[in-house]
């Protein structure tokens, strides 16, 4: 009889944590909204750009927790160091323009390795029919297997800050939660936030949210609920809503705009540099 109470309290020691590692196994609304025609017509097609790294950066590949292998641009630092920034991808898919991005933060913040990981294993849209397509597509599951795939490939000793953009943003903002005491810095450009607020509370670090006050899907509305979840959650959010649309801060989008993404971009880069010590 004892033996078989020991192994229940096994049993349920795993249960538990099989239950704490799957996180994210549902679409959340920005993959949802992928289909609808006006939220794809609301992100203007992007100008062609070819990035060619001045920084090494190159493609790697790693393996996956479901036993596949995923892959990201990854620029080493200089020196040997424990802080590793994860860039996160628009709904495009792991373009010239997210490289030329990760290659900008690489430059700017110093001494940090960079990843940019490829989130649609390998396909890139240049539609926004395609881009809806493979966001609402991903499996959420894949998503997370990625993400986690990213944190056991640079170590247990990583210092992990994340960035991305639109739905990378959302991928941002899971992934620190992921990372857990490993994560330091986490900023979100317009992405779709976490509302469940015991997974929030799983975050071991401060958020920054960069928003499109324009735009009508990462609303106004959408922003004070996350606010409030964090606040709830006891974690710690600074918000900063441009006068701009949606997918402001990319210079191969014809709605660039210069003002607002230099404002974002340096309050990103001076959040970063407070955390990645």
């Amino acid at each position: 009889m004892k033996k078989i109470a020991i192994l229940l309290a096994l049993l349920a020691g795993f249960q538990e944590l099989s239950a704490q590692s799957c996180c994210f196994l549902k679409k959340d609304d920005m993959q949802l909204m992928a289909s609808n025609k006006a939220f794809q017509r609301s992100h203007k097609l992007p100008k062609p750009y070819v990035h060619i790294s001045k920084a090494g950066g190159e493609m790697i590949e790693f393996s996956t927790p479901d036993g596949q292998k995923a892959h990201a641009f990854y620029i080493k630092a200089a020196k040997p160091t424990t802080n590793t920034l994860f860039v996160f991808q628009e709904w495009w898919g792991l373009n010239d323009h997210i490289k030329r991005e990760a290659e900008h933060f690489y430059s700017t913040l110093g001494n940090v390795n960079v990843l940019a990981i490829d989130m649609y294993d390998g396909k890139v849209a240049t539609t926004r029919e395609d881009a809806g397509k493979y966001m609402g597509e991903a499996n959420p599951a894949r998503l997370e297997a990625i993400i986690k795939g990213a944190i056991q490939h640079v170590g247990p000793k990583a210092k992990i800050a994340t960035v991305g953009w639109c739905f990378g943003g959302g991928l941002s903002l899971k992934a620190s939660i992921l990372a857990g005491k490993q994560g330091v810095a986490c900023v979100m450009y317009y992405g779709m936030p976490v509302k469940d607020i015991n997974e929030l509370k799983a975050l071991n670090t401060d958020v920054l949210g960069l928003f499109a006050g324009k735009e009508q899907w990462i609303s106004p509305k959408v922003v004070a609920e996350f606010e409030d979840n964090m606040k709830a959650a006891g974690k710690k959010l600074q918000v900063k809503s441009f006068d701009a649309e949606h997918a402001f801060a990319n210079p191969s989008n014809p709605a660039f705009d210069k003002k607002s993404t230099e404002e974002a971009w340096n309050m990103a880069i001076a959040f970063f540099k407070e955390r990645i010590k």
